[in-house]
């Protein structure tokens, strides 16, 4: 025969019963941050193990990228010494070279990234081409190619004088006929310093609808 459970009242005061419940509010508060605590190092934890597994992966296709890289380049170094001897090519003059095969389908381009620089001398040119050039500036002909001139010696972003906009300001030189204003252009041509910044290799292949796609080779192209 079950007993049945007797169940106890307790009496409070209103002061008694309002304690009692900002206790109890209190203590599941609390329970609650105990639990997003133990949350948040349950996710650091998972987050430091995770890290700890892939880095030594990245770090192995790093590594291999570097080799296949350097394997390639080696492969077509023998390529471009002989492309240049058969072409009578200067090697150095040319910094991209792309390989077709022969069913045409299928391409690589091997060549290094160049990033414009020029010797201090670049600003003596550039104050002798402005000098002259804004001594023109008379009629609306004339303002028109100072401000022509002017923006070829604007810099980009990063301070530097574009090359692809003085071989433009030496067409305009020579066009002027001018010896102060090819002075100064020709200062600005021997003060060219480009540095070589980082070696590439681009592999292409036909689709079925013949059109070129590159060989995804980064983690973002993949």
């Amino acid at each position: 025969m079950e007993e049945n459970k007797k169940k106890q009242t307790v009496e409070m005061t209103a002061e008694e019963l309002e304690a009692f419940t900002a206790f109890k509010a209190k203590k599941a508060k609390d329970e609650a941050a105990e639990k997003r605590k133990q949350a948040r190092a349950t996710y650091c934890n998972l987050v430091d193990e995770t890290i700890a597994e892939s880095i030594p992966v990245l770090l192995s296709l790093s590594e291999g990228i570097k080799e296949t890289k350097s394997a390639i380049m080696d492969n077509f170094r023998a390529v471009i010494d002989m492309k240049a001897e058969v072409m009578k090519l200067a090697k150095d003059d040319q910094r991209s070279h792309t390989f077709t095969n022969s069913e045409g389908n299928k391409r690589i381009t091997v060549g290094v990234y160049v990033t414009d620089g020029y010797r201090d001398t670049v600003e003596d040119g550039i104050a002798i081409v402005k000098e002259y050039i804004e001594s023109l500036a008379s009629d609306a002909k004339t303002k028109s190619l100072v401000s022509m001139v002017m923006r070829l010696l604007a810099r980009d972003a990063k301070g530097t004088l574009k090359a692809s906009r003085v071989v433009q300001l030496r067409k305009v030189a020579e066009e002027s006929g001018d010896e102060r204003f090819m002075e100064g252009v020709q200062i600005i041509e021997e003060a060219y310093l480009p540095a070589v910044s980082k070696q590439y290799i681009r592999g292409e292949m036909k689709d079925t609808n013949g059109m070129w796609k590159t060989i995804p080779l980064g983690m973002t192209e993949a």
